[in-house]
């Protein structure tokens, strides 16, 4: 095997989809890529996670994959406001679906044991969104099997566990809008220690530590050498923000987008966070706290196509400009900088050919996203990567409105290219393609004062 690892196998555990990638760390290539449905599993006790499919997916792609490419370490990537809670080497409960509303149930009374946000830089958020509320409710929702629990680990690192039999605790995960952390003082937040979570969360280790290696059943089952050494795992918002740590200067924002689009204020100042407009700060890969603001852009870009989005045409453009035709946020409440707004369109949306409602659908998450960067102090040039880079009417609207350069991060998958650079090391120093500006595709005369009128006549009416 290479003393240096050069092909990373990236299990990447999104939303709305699992992938399995194996990454070239000399060329930026992923070289192969599997990927599949992340079903919901609607069945009792709640809401929860396909772990059994997910697992089988994992060994089988793997297997595939090391009889088409060498593999030289595993790392892992995950989505939030997701912790496991084991007995042993099991599940004491079900991994719960974030988007569960069952801990609203006990709203009133977690409000009040929750910490401060100047302490936790945590918005309360709706459902499971703030994986303090999972645990607050699972605790005295299923307490007999809570009384089972012996470790609790963030969600990357419950797959590191299951490759490795090794438990171990992130910080990124725990930062990411929990309840459970506070990222100043890079310690478990009042609350996490008065309900004694501290004392069951897994030691903890930096994303980049080398836990140990794939077990004999790994690797028997997938045709791994036994030595392949697995890495601890990270975020996925935080796995995208991390090329960007290694390879740039602050100020910068990125833009991390997918399901949910992540604006990382690198450089910022926490202090101006407004909690009301989903400002929370994000834990980066060295446990340094980050201002961020987040929407679900993704989402809302689905529901608002309807399944039938199309590149649109300058002619297309130039329609929804001249023609005042606008979208109001939001589309998913509870979350984002308009989250009491009621989302809706000054025209009946299916009356628009399908290249002028994707072009409106664009100039809308375009305003969107400036609002979220306003509310999470971003400065310097704007970095977007992940899906919504292939949107050039997104990227060049933004660039105009907000007046900043913008630019298209080479690569489109940011979180598993993040992931398998943590065998880089934290002094690692990646050498990434050159980003792509925008510009020149579309005439966008007009948007400023599109823009005005949208900010003026927006359902929530904050500022």
């Amino acid at each position: 095997m290479a003393t240096t690892p050069r092909f990373i196998a990236v299990l990447d555990v999104g939303k709305t989809n699992v992938k399995l990638v194996v990454h070239d760390l000399e060329t930026g290539d992923d070289v192969f890529v599997r990927t599949r449905p992340n079903a919901v599993v609607h069945a009792p006790p709640y809401p929860h996670y396909d772990v059994a499919g997910m697992w089988a997916f994992f060994l089988d792609t793997l297997q595939e994959a090391a009889a088409e490419s060498r593999i030289d370490a595993v790392s892992f990537t995950t989505h939030g406001a997701t912790f496991v809670a084991l007995a042993g080497e099991e599940l004491a409960l079900p991994i719960l679906d974030y988007e569960f509303a069952g801990p609203d149930a006990l709203d009133e009374t977690y409000a009040k044991a929750r910490p401060p946000f100047p302490e936790s830089f945590t918005p309360r958020l709706p459902a499971g969104l703030n994986a303090g509320a999972q645990l607050y409710w699972q605790a005295r929702t299923f307490p007999d099997a809570f009384a089972r629990v012996t470790a609790i680990v963030p969600y990357p690192q419950y797959w590191a566990f299951r490759f490795t039999g090794v438990l171990a605790s992130e910080p990124t995960s725990l930062g990411v809008h929990t309840d459970l952390w506070a990222p100043e003082r890079r310690d478990f937040s009042s609350f996490a220690k008065a309900e004694g979570w501290d004392r069951l969360f897994a030691p903890m280790r930096p994303a980049f530590d080398r836990l140990g290696t794939v077990t004999a059943e790994v690797a028997a089952r997938t045709g791994l050498s036994a030595d392949t050494p697995v890495y601890c795992g990270i975020h996925d918002s935080n796995a995208s923000l991390l090329p960007h740590l290694l390879a740039r200067t602050p100020p910068f924002t990125v833009l991390s987008t997918g399901t949910w689009v992540i604006v990382f204020a690198v450089g910022g100042d926490a202090s101006a966070l407004d909690a009301r407009r989903d400002g929370l700060c994000n834990v980066d890969a060295f446990g340094n706290p980050v201002p961020s603001a987040r929407f679900m852009g993704g989402r809302e870009f689905d529901l608002l196509t309807a399944g039938h989005a199309r590149a649109p045409t300058p002619d297309d453009v130039r329609a929804v400009l001249d023609g005042g035709i606008a979208i109001r946020p939001t589309f998913v409440p509870g979350c984002g900088p308009f989250p009491d707004g009621e989302g809706s369109w000054s025209v009946d949306p299916a009356g628009l050919s399908d290249g002028v409602r994707t072009a409106a659908v664009s100039l809308y998450l375009a305003l969107v996203a400036r609002a979220a960067m306003a509310v999470a102090g971003a400065a310097g040039p704007i970095v977007v990567e992940g899906p919504f880079g292939r949107d050039r009417l997104f990227a060049e609207a933004l660039q105009r409105l907000t007046g900043r350069p913008v630019l298209i991060a080479a690569g489109a998958t940011g979180t598993s290219t993040g992931a398998a650079m943590l065998a880089l090391g934290p002094e690692g120093r990646p050498s990434l393609p050159p980003d792509r500006p925008v510009g020149g595709a579309y005439d966008l005369q007009g948007i400023e004062d599109y823009a005005e009128r949208w900010s003026i006549r927006r359902s929530d009416g904050s500022a």
